[in-house]
């Protein structure tokens, strides 16, 4: 019979346990965890804590110029790969299922990112192209979601970009989203990481209510340029 292992204390002891006890958490969770949720596992600390520990922590990170980082992104933590090191990080990848977004991908991905909420036809409206099948491809990545349904004749699907978006990009909120020429750029030097979609999709609790509609016949789509439409 295996002993269970004990129950942790109320509260760390000092702030170099909490430190501890904070890259413990990251280091296991897949995606950033917010303050309040580690408030909640940890109990007896305040916000205050918990956040002078973070930023100790990565600075801890920073001055022994590890391989490793404490980045703070859709609205959480998260212990992450320094970008310097990324080549590395890619090559090991390879070893695994990936694929990466095509040009159109990235154009579309843009676009949603800078203008959402946005509707198909208004995207296409941009790209000059059909665009239903990168549609699909990015809810695929998780990299956008359905945000609900536009206040007008035929009420279309709109789509918005998800926290993974921000988890990926290393942003906290879209207010940090670099000029659009910077992003394309981040784009290509970060997609060769993207999952391909061997999860089933989850793309809200908003998408319960839409109805299969013309968004829902997923085709091909090519690729155009965009970035002049979209800094207008």
């Amino acid at each position: 019979m295996v002993a269970e292992a004990p129950a942790p204390e109320s509260g760390p002891v000092d702030e170099r346990e909490l430190r501890a006890i904070l890259e413990t958490l990251l280091f296991v969770s897949h995606e950033p965890v917010t303050v309040d949720r580690l408030i909640a596992v940890l109990g007896g600390v305040t916000k205050l804590e918990v956040r002078q520990a973070l930023e100790h922590l990565k600075s801890d990170y920073e001055k022994s110029e590890r391989g490793l980082q404490v980045n703070e992104v859709a609205g959480g933590f998260q212990l992450a790969t320094r970008p310097e090191y990324a080549p590395w990080v890619k090559m090991l990848g390879k070893t695994k299922t990936s694929a990466k977004l095509s040009r159109s991908g990235l154009e579309s991905l843009a676009i949603i990112a800078y203008k959402q909420p946005i509707v198909r036809a208004e995207i296409e409206s941009i790209r000059g192209v059909e665009t239903s099948g990168v549609l699909r491809t990015l809810l695929e990545r998780k990299l956008v979601r359905i945000v609900g349904r536009k206040d007008v004749p035929g009420r279309p699907i709109m789509y918005g970009t998800t926290k993974f978006f921000l988890q990926h990009f290393g942003l906290r909120d879209l207010a940090e989203l670099p000029p659009l020429r910077e992003f394309k750029e981040l784009g290509e030097s970060e997609q060769a990481m993207l999952p391909v979609g061997d999860e089933p999709l989850q793309i809200g609790e908003e998408a319960s209510a839409v109805d299969p509609g013309s968004d829902a016949s997923l085709l091909i789509s090519t690729s155009d340029e965009t970035t002049e439409q979209l800094s207008s």
